[in-house]
């Protein structure tokens, strides 16, 4: 409803058009109608206002001379950018001059906060990490399964379990074991908005301000910021070629333990057998939990699968984490955590608190792909492009830099590390920037590890290459090579 100011007992009917026009004009400028937004019709104004269509018309054409709307026939008037812009500043400049005390969560989130980045446009290739192709994407699947969801007619409209749609968690309990060897219940099953609501969930559930967690460093970050924001402060342990060095947690007391043991975020690492007991060894001796991200499993190429923790002897006090953001998309925001039988009704406490449940819509869209067998299909095809992709990356490396670079992390995922041994990592930011002025988006692995540590000889680039096709990937790494004998 659009919100006019008028005088008490003046009624709306004798609303003039330069009334019309202020209200619009204020509407405008305190954002309500965002970037480009569309207004309403004059038409649908005029009705909702119970006023002439032509004094709607006039407020209109003096929005539009005066530049704040722009018009065209047939359309609906749309805000102008440049007023938009115009409003952000003067919103930002009156918000800066009032302070809000912050509880002490905020004020740990204010003093150091995520940062996101809107990926950059236009460039030929770029190798960051986490992003798929749009045409790997089953959009027919999809459609059919979100169709089908939508067409179900409910008994009722209502708030549904908070751990998720029943269906979806049996369809998942039977993937996780086909797929992953994990044998489960279906009540230890909780479906979250993607890995970050879950890792967010078990922040708040087992960590406290002071308590300690154990992190791979390097590693992902969005984790350590979900921990770190309760207050609790981060252990990070290195990890290797193997991933996590688990004999260093000897003597470490932490309430909490983040590990990617499938492969290792950002250096590849498969951690063996023999470790991943070592760690649950630890954890039960410090009565600490673990979180297993398996976040990109679904991907393996050189390597036969290691059962992961969950599916160990002795793992009670694992909390599995899985996720469709890197088969399906990230955009869906859907996610599960498999936890121990003794937590579940704390879980589904935390979620129904937070957001009551993820979108039932989804959920059974994804129940059925699974299902079907249609899910399955999906990642066998993507496994096979991305292998198809990765070999590609290696291939074009290896014949633009010879030894002059080193690469990890192949066994799995869809990302390697580049490590270019003649390359100081005191020239990382002018290499960046060189490969971003000839279209090339490239990442350091600095920029992921915990502290700041003594400079290395070589600088590392984690490599996505899952949303690139075959021909951007050979071209990238053809510039890539350009920036670097630049610097030599």
């Amino acid at each position: 409803m659009i919100q006019m100011k008028t005088n008490p007992g003046r009624s709306a009917r004798r609303m003039g058009a330069r009334q019309i026009y202020e209200a619009l004009r204020d509407q405008i400028m305190s954002l309500v109608y965002g970037a480009d937004g569309l207004l309403p019709s004059s038409r649908a104004l005029a009705g909702e206002l119970g006023v002439a269509r032509s004094t709607v018309t006039i407020a209109y054409e003096q929005l539009a001379a005066e530049g704040f709307i722009e018009t065209r026939h047939g359309a609906r008037p749309r805000v102008a950018r440049a007023v938009v812009a115009r409003g952000r500043t003067r919103a930002a400049s009156r918000s800066s001059a009032r302070k809000v005390r912050l509880s002490a969560f905020g004020e740990r989130l204010r003093q150091d906060p995520p940062r996101w980045t809107e990926p950059p446009r236009g460039l030929i290739a770029n190798f960051r990490y986490g992003e798929l192709s749009p045409s790997d994407f089953p959009v027919l699947a999809w459609k059919k399964a979100v169709t089908a969801a939508m067409a179900r007619k409910p008994d009722r409209l209502a708030y549904d379990d908070p751990c998720g749609a029943l269906r979806l968690r049996t369809a998942l309990q039977a993937y996780l074991w086909r797929s992953r060897t994990i044998r489960c219940d279906v009540d230890q099953i909780v479906v979250a908005n993607g890995s970050q609501q879950g890792l967010d969930i078990c922040a708040r559930l087992l960590l406290d301000a002071g308590d300690r967690f154990v992190m791979e460093d390097p590693g992902y970050l969005m984790a350590r910021y979900a921990f770190s924001a309760t207050g609790a402060v981060a252990v990070p342990i290195p990890v290797d070629a193997d991933g996590l060095q688990t004999e260093r947690l000897d003597g470490v007391e932490a309430r909490l333990a983040y590990v990617t043991p499938s492969h290792q975020y950002p250096l590849g690492g498969v951690m063996p057998i023999g470790r991943r007991h070592q760690l649950l060894a630890w954890a039960r001796k410090a009565d600490a939990c673990v979180i297993e991200d398996d976040y990109d499993s679904e991907y393996r190429y050189d390597t036969r699968p290691i059962p992961p923790l969950h599916a160990l002897e002795g793992s009670d006090n694992v909390i599995y984490l899985g996720t469709v953001s890197k088969t399906l998309s990230p955009t869906l925001r859907i996610g599960y955590l498999v936890v121990p039988t003794g937590l579940r009704s704390l879980f589904a406490a935390a979620k129904q608190i937070m957001d009551r449940h993820t979108s039932l819509a989804e959920q059974h869209a994804l129940a059925a792909m699974l299902e079907s067998g249609a899910y399955d299909s999906h990642v066998r095809r993507v496994r096979r492009r991305n292998a198809e992709r990765q070999q590609a990356l290696l291939n074009a490396l290896r014949r633009r830099f010879g030894d002059r670079v080193r690469i990890e992390g192949t066994a799995a995922g869809l990302h390697v590390v580049a490590w270019f041994d003649g390359l100081p990592q005191a020239r990382e930011d002018a290499l960046i920037e060189a490969a971003r002025a000839k279209g090339v988006g490239v990442y350091p692995v600095s920029a992921l590890f915990a502290a700041p540590r003594r400079p290395r000889k070589a600088i590392g680039l984690v490599m996505g290459y899952s949303a690139l096709e075959i021909a951007q990937i050979e071209r990238g790494c053809k510039l890539l090579a350009q920036a670097v004998d630049e610097l030599d």
